[in-house]
């Protein structure tokens, strides 16, 4: 009855993290992964060759140190059973893989015991306690490595850079363009996929006052920071309306990505009546990221529009609009992406009078309001550059 225990305990343990391991050894995102897929790949031949080993210790004792191969497979079973448990504890979502798990880890820690009651004789138990703990630090290194410290690293972010250049009259002198020159710079060495991008340009008008403004006019413009989220100067002469969209667009294909260390440019181009009312234009530019080596991304489709059906999240502002894209994300490695509910990136493309932006949450469907931690799991990042202004005097002076 024993045997068929252990033998049943080696051969379920091979099964499992055989599965995981060839799924992270051919398709994880990062390094460490793919480490662990070759771990668990050998640890799940440990296990295989521990119970061809338990049936010659028991039964035929045709080699002379089959006690010892199944007792290193019993303990390999033991201490990587244990730790996929905590993980999967830890970050799995159904009960189904932490309760095998747990009983493979219980199993494993009784066959350790049964095969050590055997008077297992170990050659060399110095060499043998050395391989072990050696080949245990390594795992448990890379473990840590993958789910304690890659997690909480973070930092790594793409720049935007906005360049305006010479604006070009029309021919009947009545509209101007402004080339907007859009660079994105990746100065990391891990890819990102692009989730979302805007650029927006402000029309404001700033007048001149003919004496120094009082502090009680200085206090409004301070609170009109909090109003319109704009951050114009507290000027003595200068008086700041608030901003109006202008044009907003999109400058960079959604669910494409930017490698590492690469760069992308592109030109959007402004146009405006030369008789604007504005005198001076603001760009700013905006882009959602998020990094390829912690999640994977399906195809990001468009799901509907604020104003046409789509859900609205609690915290949408009343005045603005949005559109939604959505896409199922997949976890860096086989352990996690199995263990866990299914997750999707939600983008909202939003814009209004006051300005645009892009946001992205990843969370179960339907708990688009409450997401999970995206930016240390997922990685989720954005980058905002703005506001790059420009006068429009020079231009309005050639009417």
């Amino acid at each position: 009855m024993a045997v068929v225990l252990i033998l049943l305990v080696f051969l379920l343990t091979t099964l499992v993290l055989g599965s995981f391991g060839i799924e992270d050894f051919g398709k994880a995102l990062t390094f460490p992964g793919r480490v662990t897929g070759a771990v668990l790949l050998v640890v799940s031949l440990s296990t295989l060759l521990g119970a061809a080993a338990v049936l010659d210790h028991w039964f035929w004792n045709s080699f002379a140190y089959s006690g010892v191969v199944a007792l290193i497979g019993a303990v390999a079973a033991l201490l990587t059973n244990a730790m996929f448990l905590v993980e999967t504890w830890k970050n799995g979502d159904s009960p189904f893989y932490p309760t095998v798990l747990g009983v493979l880890t219980a199993g494993s820690a009784w066959a350790v015991f049964a095969v050590w009651r055997t008077s297992v004789v170990i050659p060399a138990p110095k060499r043998v306690a050395a391989a072990l703990i050696v080949s245990s630090v390594i795992a448990i290194a890379n473990f840590g490595y993958q789910n304690l410290y890659q997690p909480s690293h973070r930092g790594a972010r793409p720049l935007i850079k906005l360049t305006v250049g010479t604006p070009v009259l029309s021919k009947d002198r009545k509209a101007f363009a402004l080339p907007v020159d859009i660079r994105l710079e990746n100065h990391n060495d891990v890819g990102f996929y692009v989730l979302g991008t805007e650029i927006h340009a402000m029309g404001e008008q700033v007048l001149l006052s003919a004496k120094d403004r009082l502090r009680q006019q200085w206090r409004a413009d301070a609170e009109q920071w909090t109003k319109f989220g704009e951050t114009n100067p507290l000027s003595r002469r200068e008086i700041h309306q608030p901003g109006e969209l202008v044009e907003a667009q999109p400058w960079m294909q959604y669910g494409g990505w930017i490698e590492a260390n690469d760069t992308f440019a592109t030109r959007v181009v402004v146009q405006m009546p030369i008789d604007t009312p504005y005198n001076q234009v603001a760009f700013y530019a905006t882009a959602s990221f998020a990094r390829k080596d912690r999640l994977g991304l399906e195809l990001l489709k468009f799901d509907g529009y604020s104003w046409g059906g789509g859900k609205v999240p609690r915290w949408k502002q009343k005045d603005v609009d949005f559109l939604i894209y959505r896409a199922r994300v997949h976890e860096n490695n086989a352990i996690d992406d199995r263990t866990r509910a299914p997750r999707y990136v939600t983008v909202y493309w939003n814009f209004g009078t006051h300005g645009a932006n892009v946001a992205a949450v990843v969370a179960r469907r339907g708990e688009e309001d409450t997401p999970s931690d995206t930016t240390g799991r997922y990685g989720l990042v954005d980058a905002v550059t703005g506001p790059i202004e420009r006068t429009l005097w020079d231009v309005k002076s050639q009417r």
